[in-house]
């Protein structure tokens, strides 16, 4: 169900970047010197030398990500992989610290050359100079969002809009007034899902359909809008290297557009399956 959904909301955003593509949007100044966007093919493919393969390239990600599924799996209710020290060591190692970690040392082991060490710590010193102030940033944008999220707006925003009785649309709106007022996309998802569970049969969504239209409901609410007080918004216009109107004009409005166009997707799908 949650395929046709994110296609739509997928292709509405992509939309919206296409009067973007031949904008000369105004950038911040690059953080470093190396800025890659002065630099062209040639000069970058001489600058790196011999270079890996694409799938060895890929590793540093792909490995990760993969151990993460596979925690993810093992730690279902079934427990489908069993119980004993084979599960723990998969859940330890999934653990998205650990992955992470073990992520960094194949990126490391793709060093080439004498010199390996200085390149690494050339390379880190590099990494903690443009993720440094994104991650200060974020990190405040966030302690405002858990300072909305802690105050009473967050019950009076779910009070109001459970009891308007509008089937589908209640917890696309809660779950978007609560993103909106307090920036954290978990904590509208959790909050909304904690208000709706007991309502959902007086709601007339109490269906194994219902619920799951309900979920695609406060999901796509969930996305409606990033703007300052949502960490996203900060890692994203601060990597793209985008002033905050740009990224309110850009980001914030595309959020939007997206979370609108998911919901349209579901009431159409209710109309039809409820």
């Amino acid at each position: 169900m949650g395929l046709p959904v994110s296609l739509v909301a997928a292709f509405a955003g992509l939309l919206y970047a296409q009067r973007f593509t031949h904008s000369d949007l105004e950038l911040l100044r690059p953080t470093t010197d190396d800025d890659l966007d002065n630099k062209t093919y040639e000069e970058l493919r001489a600058s790196y030398g011999k270079l890996p393969s694409a799938g060895a390239s890929f590793l540093p990600i792909v490995v990760p990500l993969l151990l993460i599924c596979v925690s993810s799996i093992a730690n279902l209710p079934s427990h489908p992989f069993g119980e004993g020290t084979a599960t723990d060591l998969i859940a330890f190692f999934g653990t998205p610290l650990v992955a992470l970690f073990i992520g960094l040392a194949v990126a490391v082991a793709l060093l080439r050359g004498k010199g390996k060490l200085e390149q690494f710590n050339s390379e880190i010193t590099s990494a903690i100079e443009i993720a440094g102030p994104i991650i200060f940033i974020t990190g405040a944008g966030a302690a405002f969002g858990g300072i909305l999220g802690a105050s009473a707006l967050t019950d009076i925003l779910a009070d109001s809009l459970s009891s308007l009785g509008l089937g589908l649309l209640v917890p696309f709106l809660i779950s978007a007034a609560l993103k909106t007022a307090q920036g954290s996309s978990t904590v509208a998802l959790v909050t909304t899902s904690a208000i709706l569970a007991p309502l959902l049969d007086s709601m007339g969504l109490g269906s194994d359909i219902g619920m799951v239209l309900t979920v695609l409901a406060i999901g796509a609410g969930a996305m409606v809008v990033s703007h300052a007080n949502d960490s996203f918004f900060w890692v994203v216009s601060r990597l793209s290297r985008l002033p905050v109107g740009v990224a309110y004009r850009t980001l914030t409005v595309a959020s939007g557009i997206e979370g609108v166009a998911a919901f349209v997707t579901i009431w159409i799908i209710g109309l039809v399956v409820l």
